[in-house]
């Protein structure tokens, strides 16, 4: 029998997705890939904070887990809930892309060259805010759709310049959009950035241990102290809040970053720990160094704000 692999049907959830088989192929497995709408793929018109859904690119998914009609899931890991799920379990992260935000517009330069009051689409609070941090006169658009229906929007005009994920062009083969990678110092990434998901039933071992040796001990201890810290803010999708774990001389450490919706205020903070194993507590800690400088309250007026 094979694995029966769930995914989106947009291009860059296809990529995911066959990467997974490739590799589960490779090692004797049997992949049949099943294709699943999303409330977030039929909803390519409003804005992520009103569609109604927190899961909106993934409780579909979850739900075919749960029913059996899948056996394991590829997430892109920005996208996945931080609640966990009864009955289901994050088996395996590979190893992580990417991690960074890029400008995409048809100049040479960044941020800092874009013109006075220019036009800049994305539907994330994230990016919408870290950019008006730094460039208060921009002007921030929303904007829905996979990969190429943004890239077809600008090239219509509608925008000066969007943001997108370097991981998601990158993996589709469209590199010659990237204008610029936006600095870190500038634009912190989304918690799970880069990173894949397989979600699998928390009593199937035989998913479990089909997927077990694509996972990355470091990807996966990153991801889980950043969606840790995501947790315990309780920020969801709709507060603009980011993070960067990664391995840096041995040590885990995060970054993690709250901001005001308008971008005036910005919180930053940055712990580490020793024993990657406690990157569950190592997120919390982040959260609450940062809930310790009012992160609390800029979260609760973005969500009120965001409805």
């Amino acid at each position: 029998m094979p694995l029966l692999l769930g995914t989106r049907a947009s291009a860059l959830a296809q990529w995911q997705a066959q990467w997974v088989a490739a590799r589960l192929i490779e090692r004797g497995h049997a992949v049949e890939l099943v294709p699943i709408a999303t409330h977030g793929d039929r909803n390519q018109q409003s804005k992520i904070g009103s569609v109604g859904v927190q899961n909106v690119f993934t409780k579909e998914i979850q739900q075919a887990l749960l029913d059996k009609r899948i056996d394991l899931a590829v997430h892109s890991l920005k996208d996945l809930s931080t609640e966990p799920v009864e009955g289901l379990t994050l088996a395996a992260v590979p190893q992580r892309g990417p991690v960074d935000d890029v400008l995409v517009w048809p100049a040479e330069g960044g941020i800092e060259s874009l013109a006075e009051g220019a036009i800049i689409g994305t539907g994330s609070p994230r990016r919408r805010s870290q950019l008006h941090h730094v460039r208060a006169d921009l002007r921030i658009r929303d904007i829905r759709g996979n990969v190429d229906t943004r890239l077809a929007k600008l090239e219509a005009g509608r925008y000066d310049a969007i943001v997108l994920a370097e991981a998601g062009l990158r993996r589709l083969g469209l590199d010659r959009w990237i204008g610029e990678t936006i600095p870190k110092d500038v634009m912190l990434p989304a918690v799970g950035q880069g990173a894949l998901g397989i979600e699998t039933r928390a009593n199937d071992q035989a998913a479990r241990s089909a997927v077990a040796p694509l996972d990355d001990s470091q990807t996966h201890a990153a991801v889980t102290a950043e969606r840790a810290m995501m947790a315990a803010l309780e920020g969801g999708c709709l507060a603009p809040i980011a993070a960067w774990a990664r391995v840096e001389n041995e040590r885990l450490v995060l970054d993690g970053r709250v901001l005001s919706l308008d971008g005036l205020k910005r919180l930053d903070a940055r712990l580490s720990v020793a024993d990657i194993q406690d990157a569950d507590t190592l997120g919390q800690n982040v959260a609450k160094e940062l809930s310790g400088k009012g992160a609390d309250v800029l979260i609760r007026d973005a969500r009120s704000a965001e409805k």
